[in-house]
């Protein structure tokens, strides 16, 4: 999984070739720690159509305000620079496949 920060979250979301699906977490949040994995699955499901990146909220507060994430994990789906779907807190694989490939061009499941 990427590892973003303020220093390159515009380079490597808002200008990337495909979409991007960030995770929003914190040390302290258990849920942030549950659904880590399932996001290393998905990331890894999907490595063609989708890259799945991270940030953690505390350490980089501007891009946790500049999105308004009030909850941790949030999760961002990015395409084109653009945000199109967001979804907060942990959820199943499967939960999350549904929220997020209808937004995604070329991709089923």
């Amino acid at each position: 999984m990427l590892e973003l920060t303020t220093e390159n979250f515009d380079a490597l979301v808002l200008r990337a070739a495909k979409p991007v699906l960030v995770d929003f977490w914190a040390d302290w949040c258990p849920p942030c720690r549950m659904i880590h994995p399932v996001l290393e699955e998905i990331a890894t499901d999907f490595a063609a159509e989708l890259t799945v990146a991270s940030i953690n909220g505390d350490e980089h507060p501007e891009i946790t305000r500049r999105y308004n994430v009030l909850g941790f994990p949030t999760l961002l789906l990015f395409r084109d620079g653009n945000l199109i779907h967001q979804s907060v807190g942990a959820k199943p694989k499967r939960r999350l496949l549904a929220e997020f490939l209808p937004h995604l061009e070329s991709v089923s499941f």
